[in-house]
């Protein structure tokens, strides 16, 4: 058994598969552990946004006055619901609260419960709508605190009560404030939650591999073909195979229960652009570095995993994963395959985003091949009679 280990260990091959395992941990141990530090403390939370829509003109800016001084998250005033609700299916808000009209005075009525509206957007990673769910849980205790106080004053100013009065009263105090929780785009089951990261996990791992391989083929006629026709070669196989990748992956979310609010061809559709533009940036430092390319693939597959939006919200991590996450590809994919899973606004900015960054690395693959010169096929001399 010694000579077979010592056989293996003797192959190149070997070292490099336990090199990569040890990478995995020590890549995925720092970017994780960095990425993810701090995010539930208080100053994080007040890059989240919260938008206040007022309707009720008498306490109903006193009240979000009082908000934005109390919440620990940004809130910003909004004019109309409509423009409120855009903000949030954009994701640019995290939860509307509405003061509606009629509050102040179901507030002011002994007989009347006063419903204050919180509308959450549950296209958004699963920590949203437990963070805003228990944000409205706070506002809401905090108003009918406020408004208990001033029933219990207005009831002490009052004579005897008769029992079922007074048992009346009673109730009125014990709840005056109540939330009305509405939520949009909503997400049937945990399985669907998970959709957009499995999709880009599964397809940025295969595309790193599917790299890997053309890289190690691409070096086998290496003696057959030249550099150029071997790149324009990798770059149709790879339109070709996201093509197909994607109806496949796409088919079996749906056979397997998954939504899709935009519909088949549109879900089919962005998963073909993110698959190819994945195949394009993890190919992209293979041809840079060769297989040696496979440590950045490593590096970039757990920075967009982090920063990507599809397990944390990326407004609560640190500003170095904020920033870099505008230049990953999965970024986008996420935020794209939110809206078409879910229900939201078109995908426009999100396929111009990763249409930019395939573009660009094709273009640097591109002017690196061209740049670099084949190598000389080394001819094997036959022996002559002589020898």
């Amino acid at each position: 058994m010694g000579k077979v280990i010592l056989a293996f260990m003797k192959k190149p091959t070997t070292i490099i598969g336990i090199m990569t395992a040890v990478l995995f941990q020590l890549i995925f141990s720092v970017i994780w552990m960095t990425g993810y530090d701090g995010v539930t403390d208080v100053e994080r939370m007040k890059q989240l946004h919260v938008g206040i829509v007022v309707q009720d003109d008498e306490i109903g800016p006193a009240i979000a006055a009082k908000l934005s001084e109390s919440l620990p998250v940004q809130t910003e005033q909004l004019t109309s619901a409509d423009e409120a609700q855009k903000k949030l299916d954009s994701r640019e808000l995290q939860m509307v609260i509405t003061i509606p009209a009629e509050f102040g005075e179901s507030v002011m009525t002994a007989d009347r419960i006063a419903a204050i509206q919180y509308t959450i957007n549950e296209s958004n990673p699963a920590l949203i709508r437990s963070m805003m769910s228990t944000i409205a849980a706070q506002v809401t205790a905090t108003l009918n605190k406020e408004a208990i106080g001033q029933g219990v004053q207005s009831a002490l100013t009052q004579a005897k009560l008769p029992e079922e009065q007074a048992a009346g009263s009673a109730y009125a105090l014990s709840e005056r404030v109540v939330s009305d929780l509405q939520y949009t785009n909503k997400v049937d089951g945990m399985n669907n939650q998970m959709v957009p990261m499995m999709m880009v996990l599964a397809s940025y791992v295969g595309a790193m591999i599917m790299g890997m391989n053309l890289e190690q083929s691409s070096g086998a006629i290496a003696s057959q073909f030249g550099r150029m026709r071997r790149f324009a070669g990798r770059s149709i196989i790879n339109i070709v195979a996201a093509v197909i990748v994607s109806l496949i992956g796409s088919s079996l979310v749906l056979a397997l229960g998954g939504q899709a609010e935009h519909g088949f061809m549109a879900m089919w559709g962005f998963q073909t652009l993110f698959v190819l533009t994945f195949m394009f940036v993890s190919q992209l430092f293979l041809i840079l570095f060769g297989m040696a390319g496979m440590v950045f693939n490593i590096i970039m597959l757990s920075l967009q995993l982090v920063s990507s939006g599809a397990m944390l919200p990326r407004e609560l991590l640190s500003d170095f994963y904020i920033t870099i996450s505008s230049y990953l590809p999965a970024t986008y994919a996420v935020e794209g395959n939110m809206n078409l899973l879910f229900g939201g606004p078109n995908v426009g900015s999100e396929s111009v985003g990763l249409l930019i960054i395939m573009a660009v690395a094709f273009i640097i693959s591109l002017s690196v091949v061209g740049l670099r010169k084949d190598r000389s096929p080394v001819l094997a001399t036959a022996p002559t009679a002589a020898s």
